[in-house]
């Protein structure tokens, strides 16, 4: 007898021997033995996963000469005939192969006879998605009505392809991808009839590279076989097949965590003198990186990972962290995708091995932001929710009002430490004086920062306790902290300015809350009121009551209701028919005795137009500015940018100080100009230029925790 593949061996002549197909096989069965068979089914699915065998099983279970029946017996000759493919009433085609036109015809006119020796004439159409268009559309007639002992059965592995009123008119059954427990199931089992011994991570590997599909699987079967000389085990694999294999991957891996660029690199060049492809290297090792994240994350299943957990190197599982694989599993991914398109795929491969050695020195966004808001934590001195239990006591002597934190029993990520709050203890007297609550700037809870290893060192001239209350002496690097504002004052009895809220030393309590606050109550000195509305006890002497008679949700007084100023110098009255030797000229220049031509007028000046009206600067600038609001709003809004307005004989001067406001402005330069001239009677050039800003800047003391901030992220302070 010649050799028959084991894929072809082991095909399914039963619907029990469907593998992972237990949806598919159950209904099928039902369908036959209730009577209600359909004139068309659609079996869709990934390759290798039984869609053909299903279809053959389904056409013995109809033509079995003991049937219809579920259980066809494989032993008629209708069933022998179907199994081997030479039955004439059951039609295999290839869709691949017959896509035309004429081919459905052909079967168009066969349907019209009837079976010869079974009981249906049944079409299997692989492949089905391959028709064109109109072999779809030849076939729709048919299929939607086709003679009562035709059935159609089609396959295919794209069925999105397959257009939509094909899918109507056929029973839709989707095939699955068989699990990795079932086909090593299957392929024990196939060794064990053919004699051949098996060790099961062989099996799991060539499970894993099946990926669900059983014909794949025994297809990659045969071929271990035959090299294994009867015993099939991994190392065989790895060295027949060019695979890296876990204990090359523990090595190379190993050394990557370590940090040794060198070692590394001399085991990934013997790897591929060995006959491994760099295909395989960056596949095996995401293979590899995806169980160790696994494992990180609490999964243990031998399925999943492919092999079991105690072969992979606990160095690395140590050595870094969730994030920091994820990190490493991308940087393959990645790297699989852009070898194609690489000058050298060598050089692309040491790259990334070279990444993870210095892996463990990643840190992911997520924990820069962590790092961060610690930090702003401590800077504003507050100590984050589960840090820990302060105990703080209070003690009132008859000298000194004294209050000391007691210890932190939480334990934080790098040292423990006293997270109390800062409070100040209570006095017996208003004249006794109080001492600062000795407080470590490192709240118990938070991640030991580098940059404050410095305040550690002790300064032998400070007191005990440090300059502000620091541990060994050191300076504490966040003085400005504390209870209060840095504006507000810390000594009683003393007042802030009139509209801040002065809070009183003793009502601090332990927890940081103010109980009651002072609002100082203004008086007749204080010149404002808190509410101008208030019409009563108008005359009672308080700011409160007496008002200036009128506020914002009013209309404002009289020009004259205010006293005149003597410095105070309104603007002249606007004439009309004022006459002038010159059609614009600067009265206010005139009467400083200042040439009448040739001096720029300022914006409290006024002058005479070509037409004999008498207007203020400000009134041809507010005039422009609202003729141009009607019709060109974006011109008026970049003249409301502009400096004041110098009028000469012959135009208007200002300027700006954006480079983008001078650039709109110029390109509007002849519409502004056509409008100045046309309030003034007279053609005018409107000129604009750019103002520079002082840019001098004072050298300002960067604050010490701008500095430990730097410190700890490298990075540079900019002054703005």
């Amino acid at each position: 007898m010649s050799y028959e593949v084991t894929a072809t061996r082991r095909r399914p002549q039963q619907f029990e021997d469907l593998v992972g197909q237990e949806f598919v096989a159950e209904t099928l069965k039902n369908s036959i033995k209730t009577g209600r068979i359909a004139h068309a089914y659609l079996f869709s699915g990934p390759r290798g996963c039984g869609k053909t065998s299903t279809a053959r099983i389904l056409a013995k279970a109809l033509n079995c000469q003991n049937g219809p029946t579920d259980k066809p017996c494989g032993t008629c000759s209708n069933c022998q005939e179907i199994t081997k493919g030479s039955s004439l009433d059951v039609i295999e085609i290839d869709g691949a192969s017959n896509t035309s036109v004429e081919n459905i015809r052909q079967i168009k006119d066969e349907v019209m006879f009837p079976p010869a020796n079974c009981r249906y004439k049944i079409y299997i159409i692989d492949e089905v998605h391959m028709l064109s268009n109109s072999a779809f559309n030849a076939l729709l007639k048919t299929i939607e009505e086709p003679p009562e002992y035709v059935i159609f059965i089609f396959a295919t592995t794209e069925l999105q392809k397959v257009p939509a009123t094909i899918k109507s008119r056929c029973q839709q059954y989707n095939f699955r991808l068989v699990s990795i427990d079932k086909v090593k199931a299957c392929l024990a089992e196939a060794a064990a009839e053919l004699g051949i011994q098996a060790d099961d991570e062989a099996l799991f590997w060539i499970a894993r590279e099946s990926t669900g599909s059983m014909r794949d699987a025994y297809t990659l079967f045969d071929q271990v076989a035959a090299f294994s000389e009867g015993h099939i085990t991994y190392e065989k694999i790895r060295d027949k097949l060019g695979i890296a294999g876990v204990e090359r991957l523990n090595s190379i891996f190993e050394a990557c965590a370590e940090g040794q660029p060198e070692t590394v690199i001399n085991l990934l060049d013997e790897m591929l003198q060995s006959g491994v492809s760099i295909e395989q290297i960056i596949s095996n090792s995401a293979d590899y990186l995806r169980s160790v994240l696994l494992i990180k994350n609490g999964v243990t299943k031998e399925a999943l990972l492919g092999n079991s957990v105690e072969r992979y190197s606990q160095k690395v599982l140590n050595a870094w962290n969730a994030i920091q694989v994820e990190r490493a599993l991308s940087i393959y991914l990645q790297l699989y995708r852009d070898i194609r398109y690489s000058l050298s795929p060598v050089y692309e491969l040491e790259l990334a091995f070279s990444r993870l050695c210095w892996l463990s020195e990643f840190v992911s966004n997520a924990e820069v932001k962590k790092a961060i808001d610690a930090a702003q934590s401590l800077l504003r001195g507050v100590v984050p929710a589960g840090t820990g239990t302060a105990t703080v006591t209070s003690a009132a002597t008859s000298g000194t009002g004294t209050s000391a934190a007691g210890a932190n029993t939480g334990t934080g990520a790098g040292t423990s430490a006293s997270a109390a709050a800062p409070v100040t203890g209570a006095t017996s007297s208003s004249t006794e004086t109080q001492k600062p609550l000795t407080i470590n700037p490192i709240p118990n809870g938070l991640p030991r920062l580098s940059g404050l290893d410095a305040a550690d060192d002790a300064d032998e001239d400070l007191p005990e306790g440090g300059e502000n209350g620091m541990e060994g002496g050191a300076e504490n690097p966040f003085s400005n902290g504390g209870p209060l504002p840095p504006e507000q004052p810390a000594v009683q009895g003393v007042a802030d300015e009139r509209l801040k809220l002065h809070i009183p030393q003793e009502n601090l309590t332990a927890e940081g809350v103010v109980p009651t606050v002072y609002i100082p109550t203004p008086t007749k000195e204080d010149s404002f009121s808190l509410n101008p509305d208030d019409e009563s006890d108008e005359d009672s002497g308080s700011a409160a009551s007496d008002d200036d008679d009128w506020s914002n949700t009013e209309v404002p007084p009289d020009d004259g209701y205010y006293p005149e100023d003597e410095d105070f110098t309104p603007y002249p009255p606007v004439t009309q028919g004022a006459s002038s030797s010159s059609p614009l000229h600067n009265t206010n220049s005139q009467t400083a005795g200042s040439p009448t031509t040739g001096t720029p007028a300022q914006i409290s000046d006024v002058f005479t137009t070509a037409d004999g009206r008498t207007i203020s600067v400000a009134q041809l600038k507010g005039t422009v500015m609202a003729n141009f609001a009607v019709n060109e709003g974006f011109i008026a809004v970049d003249l409301e940018k502009t400096g004041d307005w110098v009028v000469s004989a012959d135009g208007v001067d200002t300027t700006v100080f954006s480079e983008y406001d001078y650039s709109r402005l110029q390109k509007n330069i002849p519409t502004i100009s056509a409008e100045i001239g046309r309030v003034c009677g007279k053609p005018m050039t409107f000129r604009v230029s750019i103002k520079t800003k002082n840019t001098a800047s004072v050298q300002k003391e960067v604050p010490p925790q701008v500095k430990i901030l730097v410190d700890m992220f490298k990075g540079t302070i900019v002054n703005s």
